[in-house]
């Protein structure tokens, strides 16, 4: 997914270890496209937060009736420095990039596209889908791994049941499951639909800082109680996360970890790198079409064109402790 705002804002983006119970962000509302498009909620990246482990961006959308606002159409746009992740719930993408791969995005099915050093896709909801409804989750690089070839993954992983939960791994390791899909980082990524009245505690990786984003119901994280789209986030140290389900309706939640990413990096737009005069060049080679990207073959319409840098340079912001 393209992030689409008009003015885009440069941020330079840490982790941090600090020992907090529960943080919890809330979304804001972002437009994608005109104004009858559909909207995301972002809930990453945020002044107070701009990452959990690797991941740096996390955009919530749905149930979107599609014969309402038209759906999802993103045309062919630039990534580096990046892994996206997409995870839907309901409805179908069909997926368009300059490796040239074309793949539908299905519901409880992981696709992954590395972008290291340049790629181009296009999204587009299918004709078949009535409500659109997922996740679109982007991961950081590390620096060693940031010019890294492109590449596209698919991962349908088992449901498994667990203390009243469904629990789905589509990155790392959970509940005795390990997906097989490669990162370049320790990761964590996973589908929690919880029954009513759960009560559930997950052993996790102590080094990693997690993030639960709720999709629906109003479950607890440690005992912080969550509204739909928000996200509970923890610091490293614990080996443990207690979730629960005080509703006699099921609530499902998208369970984030990794390890503190321990690198600074600057994300605008759809670009990630490491300093301002970086991102300014990938935005120039894809205004000028440069092979760095690629094209997108198959996709009815223009590429998506990049905003205008900020006339100077933005302050940086991270993650404040």
């Amino acid at each position: 997914m393209s992030n689409v705002e008009a003015a885009p804002v440069e941020l330079v983006c840490g982790s941090t270890s600090a020992h907090r119970p529960v943080e919890v962000l809330t979304p804001r509302d972002v437009p994608l496209g005109g104004p009858r498009a559909m909207s995301v909620r972002r809930t990453l990246p945020q002044r107070d937060r701009t990452m959990i482990g690797a991941w740096c961006f996390a955009d919530h959308y749905g149930p979107d009736d599609v014969s309402r606002t038209g759906g999802m159409d993103v045309a062919p746009h630039p990534h580096t420095g990046l892994q996206t992740a997409s995870w839907l719930f309901t409805g179908e993408i069909e997926h368009r990039d300059s490796l040239g791969v074309h793949a539908v995005v299905r519901p409880g099915e992981l696709n992954l596209m590395t972008g290291g050093a340049g790629i181009c896709h296009s999204e587009v909801s299918t004709a078949d889908t009535a409500v659109l409804h997922g996740v679109q989750l982007w991961i950081a690089l590390p620096d060693r791994h940031r010019d890294a070839p492109r590449n596209f993954q698919h991962h349908a992983p088992e449901p498994v049941e667990v203390q009243g939960a469904v629990v789905r791994v589509f990155l790392g390791t959970l509940c005795g499951e390990t997906s097989p899909v490669d990162t370049f980082s320790p990761l964590l990524g996973a589908e929690l639909v919880l029954a009513p009245r759960a009560d559930l505690t997950l052993t996790v990786n102590p080094a990693h800082e997690h993030g639960v984003l709720v999709d629906q119901g109003a479950p607890t994280l440690n005992g912080t109680r969550l509204g739909r789209g928000e996200l509970g986030c923890t610091a490293t140290g614990a080996d443990a996360l207690h979730l629960t389900n005080p509703s006699d309706e099921p609530a499902r939640v998208v369970l984030l970890g990794g390890e503190p990413f321990g690198e600074e990096i600057v994300m605008w737009w759809n670009f990630v790198g490491r300093t301002h005069d970086e991102i300014a060049r990938f935005r120039d080679e894809w205004q000028s079409e440069s092979d760095r990207f690629g094209r997108v073959e198959g996709y009815p319409g223009p590429r998506l064109p990049a905003p205008p840098l900020p006339t100077g340079r933005l302050r940086p912001r991270g993650n404040p402790r």
